[in-house]
């Protein structure tokens, strides 16, 4: 399997319907938990991509685009865009879409970073062991 095979059968959608009990005072999904949705689908793309434990170390700047009201579904949509010797960086968008009407638009994005790690939590490459073609 190639490098890009492994990134694309690692991609990831997470599908979720926002309930008020995930809303702030202004009925809109709370930035904490659209964070938390965020660091749970790139973590499944990760570990889907290299199949080693990993912990996440760092998010890079987040973008709130577009607030995301309740009664909206959300589709969370990680994919692996840089592979290190110890860590994986994944891009993920959220899509907002109106559970009653056709369309859907870019309401978060962001990027993390994981680390690949031993049984001694030390770091170890993230592709010893797969079966990569150049």
């Amino acid at each position: 399997m190639t490098l890009q095979e492994r990134i694309e059968q690692s991609r990831t959608h997470h599908f979720i319907t926002v309930f008020p009990f995930t809303t702030n005072h202004h009925a809109t999904l709370f930035g904490g938990k659209a964070m938390a949705i965020m660091d749970e689908v790139t973590f499944m793309c990760a570990t889907r991509f290299c199949r080693k434990a990993l912990v996440t170390v760092s998010s890079d700047k987040i973008d709130f685009e577009k607030a995301i009201p309740a009664g909206s579904m959300i589709e969370a949509i990680a994919e692996v865009i840089h592979v290190g010797r110890t860590s994986i960086k994944v891009k993920v968008e959220i899509f907002l879409e109106d559970m009653y009407k056709d369309g859907r638009e870019l309401a978060v994005k962001g990027v993390f970073s994981f680390v690949a790690l031993d049984d001694n939590k030390k770091p170890i490459p993230v592709l010893q062991g797969l079966e990569i073609e150049d």
